[in-house]
């Protein structure tokens, strides 16, 4: 059998926890399995290399950063390597340039094209647990980049597609995926499974336990995941295709606080105006998500929009400087916004759901300012403020708690 296996930087962040990861992949390779192991890098260390960045240069070119960033993977692979040596079991480190992770060319937010195999299979033919870098890939200019926070669940969903994988382990420093962040929401509790459409969702719109594009790529390919704890031996969730649960209407709530509204005021009130706007954007890579327009008065119309709070300067920068040629008259905006989010394949065949989070807001006194809605998803827009509240009121109001 063949298990990839990922830890992220809380499950690596000091000796003893090395040692613990260490212990837990070779019960699996004494088993007689094979085992691949990605990696984050250690604790606090990528936020710790970006303050340094930032201290030299404010605002540094995003390929050095991924220069720079990419080195906390390598330390965690290598010091993984030496304990698992220091253990009797044979083991290799290696990064994306060794195994040959090929990227798309965008630093900062890089997307895997193709993986060689060649090199992991070869080191588990010679009986070694292989430890490969997660977060990172190689572009056409043989520079390193890196595929965003999180990433290191994408690297570990990749290389379980193209090795055929039988198993996929995604260890963090929580028991599995919960219905509400466990910090903010007490009574969240542990889900058993999940599906991908659901995941995806819930990680799109800010939970933090899986990285979004890892649930987009393990649905395409078939990769069934484990999300568990490093910390324990308690039973995770289980992502995949199909889940019974037709009892839950709602499976969880998100938040994200990295958001920021922007609005475009008093722009033609004109075919093609829209497309216009969002085409720019989206040429310079600003990804917008909830939208809403206002009815159009005196031939002119309003336009808002939520983007990435850390893409908010560089979409104004873009929207100032076509002002003109999109026909905008002012433009505002608000970095102190949140999303709230519920999420659930339930939703699809009951009405009252939009009504059932409006109503727990209403009586939270909490404000909406924007909604956007899928089949499985309903996302509002709030004051940053009320974001945790807001959460506690929508989980009590779905019963997500008592939910068997």
């Amino acid at each position: 059998m063949l298990i990839v296996k990922k830890f992220g930087g809380t499950s690596v962040a000091d000796k003893d926890r090395i040692y613990n990861v260490a212990q837990r992949c070779i019960e699996d390779y004494r088993e007689g399995h094979d085992v691949v192991v990605v990696l984050s890098a250690m604790g606090d260390t990528t936020d710790d290399l970006i303050s340094l960045a930032r201290s030299i240069n404010p605002e540094p070119k995003k390929r050095e950063l991924d220069m720079l960033m990419t080195t906390g993977e390598q330390v965690s692979v290598a010091l993984m390597a030496m304990a698992m040596d220091a253990m009797h079991v044979p083991a290799v480190s290696l990064n994306a340039f060794q195994v040959k992770m090929n990227s798309t060319s965008r630093y900062g937010n890089a997307r895997f094209k193709s993986i060689d195999t060649k090199r992991i299979r070869h080191e588990l033919d010679s009986r070694k647990i292989v430890i490969v870098t997660g977060f990172q890939g190689v572009n056409k200019y043989e520079d390193i980049t890196t595929l965003g926070r999180g990433g290191s669940d994408t690297t570990a969903v990749a290389l379980a597609a193209v090795l055929h994988a039988d198993k996929c382990e995604i260890y963090t420093d929580v028991d599995g995926v919960y219905t509400a962040d466990p910090r903010v929401v007490k009574t969240a509790r542990k889900l058993d499974a999940i599906t991908y459409d659901e995941m995806l969702e819930l990680a799109t719109l800010g939970a933090k336990v899986l990285h979004n594009r890892s649930v987009e790529m393990a649905k395409k390919y078939g990769v069934e995941l484990v999300v568990r704890s490093s910390l324990n031996r308690s039973e995770g969730t289980i992502i995949k295709e199909k889940v019974k649960m037709e009892k839950m209407l709602i499976t969880g709530v998100a938040a994200d606080k990295n958001t920021a509204r922007i609005s475009v005021i008093g722009v033609e009130d004109k075919p093609g105006i829209a497309f216009r706007i969002f085409n720019t954007l989206a040429a310079n890579n600003i990804n917008v998500d909830i939208i809403l327009q206002s009815v159009g008065r005196e031939g002119t119309k309003d336009i808002s929009f939520t983007v990435a709070e850390d893409e908010l300067k560089r979409a104004l920068e873009i929207l100032e400087e076509h002002k003109e040629a999109l026909t905008i008259q002012e433009i505002t905006y608000n970095a102190k916004v949140a999303k709230i989010s519920v999420v659930g394949a339930g939703m699809m065949s009951n009405p009252g759901v939009a009504a059932k989070m409006f109503e727990s807001l209403y009586n939270s006194r909490i404000n909406i300012n924007m909604i956007s809605t899928s089949e499985i998803r309903i996302t509002v827009l709030i004051d940053e403020k009320d974001i945790d509240e807001a959460m506690n009121a929508v989980h009590e109001g779905f019963a997500l708690a008592l939910v068997e």
